[in-house]
Order: structure tokens, then C-alpha cells, then sequence
């Protein structure tokens, strides 16, 4: 009896979870998994994005974050072209965040105190990484999501006081004016090819 309530505990765990105790439970997870793998200490960027695809991008409300990216566009934007948009834009997420953690080594995260009421919709949880030199100032945009899979989900990153989907919008507004979706489209493609072999 015991090991089936086990079993059913991480789903209802999940969306009771509160947002900073979730940012706070994924980066000890993440910053431990790293610290135990040789592969990703040594660079195997392969380990990397996976590591970054199956323990974080589940807990990213992906189609939010790439509609405010897109910005206007996204709503003129056919339905298979909203598909591309969010796979390239989520490879180049991956693979930006993927670095990052790349270098990671001895770092810890730092949780800022939640600045939120219990009815609160849409949060902000503010964290530092502290290590070796300068610690990085690093939050996180959350909003709780009804049904199934319910609970809170990130779409928006904060680094060193740079907004990411705000970053990504004035990029893409430029490439959508010159070229239009599709060769926004386009040129996330072969950007991520080159980061590709980049490695």
C-alpha cells in the first residue's frame, strides 16, 4: 500500500509545489546531476542538452514563451509555422541554457525570499548562483497552469538582469520585418545548425 501511494505522490507533489520550492528542487537537481556526471564536467554538450531537455524543458510553459518572442507575428503565423518556430526556438533555449551549465562546477544556488500571495497567478522567483568569482543573478517569470499537468511553469528567464523573451523579441521583430515568418524561421534554423557544429 505504502509503495503505491509513493508512486502517486510526485504528481500530486507537482502541483501543490510552491514556485521557488520547484525552481529551488530543479537547480539542486540539475547542479547536482552535473557535479556527479564526468561527461558534462569534461563538455559532452550531448549530456548537456539532455540533461537541460528532460529535467528543465518539462517545467516550461513552451508555447507561452515563444508567442511572446514572436511577438505580434505569432498570430499571423499558420499553425505549422508556430510548430517550427517553438521546435527551433526551444533548440536554441536548450542549447543557450546547455552552455551556460557547461560551466558550471562548484556552484549554489542562492533563493531570494518569494514576494507573493498564496492566490497569486504569476510569480517571480529571483535566485543567485554563487562559485567561484562573481555570483549570477538568475530568475525566473512562473505562472500556474490549470488541468492536466498542472502547476507552475516557467516562461520567462531572467540572466545578469537581462530579460530572455524580451531579448529574443526585438531580434526576431527586425527578422520578421525583413523577411517575414518564415525567414525568421529560417534563420533560427541556421543558427542552430551552426551551433550545432559548434558542438
Amino acid at each position: 500500500m505504502a509503495l503505491g501511494t509513493m508512486a502517486f505522490s510526485p504528481a500530486v507533489h507537482a502541483e501543490d509545489e510552491a514556485p521557488d520550492a520547484l525552481i529551488k528542487r530543479l537547480s539542486v537537481d540539475v547542479l547536482d546531476t552535473i557535479k556527479a556526471d564526468k561527461a558534462i564536467r569534461a563538455g559532452d554538450m550531448g549530456r548537456v542538452v539532455t540533461l537541460v531537455d528532460t529535467r528543465i524543458m518539462p517545467n516550461v510553459n513552451f508555447q507561452r514563451m515563444t508567442a511572446s518572442a514572436v511577438g505580434p507575428g505569432w498570430r499571423q503565423a499558420t499553425p505549422e509555422q508556430q510548430k517550427r518556430l517553438q521546435d527551433e526556438f526551444k533548440t536554441l533555449l536548450v542549447r543557450t541554457y546547455a552552455g551556460a551549465l557547461a560551466q558550471v562546477s562548484d556552484q549554489t544556488i542562492a533563493m531570494k525570499p518569494l514576494r507573493a500571495a498564496p492566490e497569486d497567478k504569476e510569480v517571480v522567483v529571483r535566485t543567485e548562483v554563487k562559485g567561484r568569482g562573481d555570483s549570477i543573478q538568475l530568475d525566473y517569470r512562473l505562472e500556474k497552469t490549470p488541468g492536466i499537468g498542472a502547476g507552475w511553469k516557467i516562461y520567462n528567464l531572467n540572466v545578469l538582469g537581462v530579460w530572455l523573451v524580451e531579448t529574443y523579441r526585438s531580434q526576431f521583430a527586425q527578422q520578421i520585418n525583413a523577411k517575414g515568418i518564415d525567414g525568421l524561421i529560417d534563420s533560427l534554423t541556421e543558427q542552430n545548425k551552426a551551433n550545432a557544429k559548434k558542438g
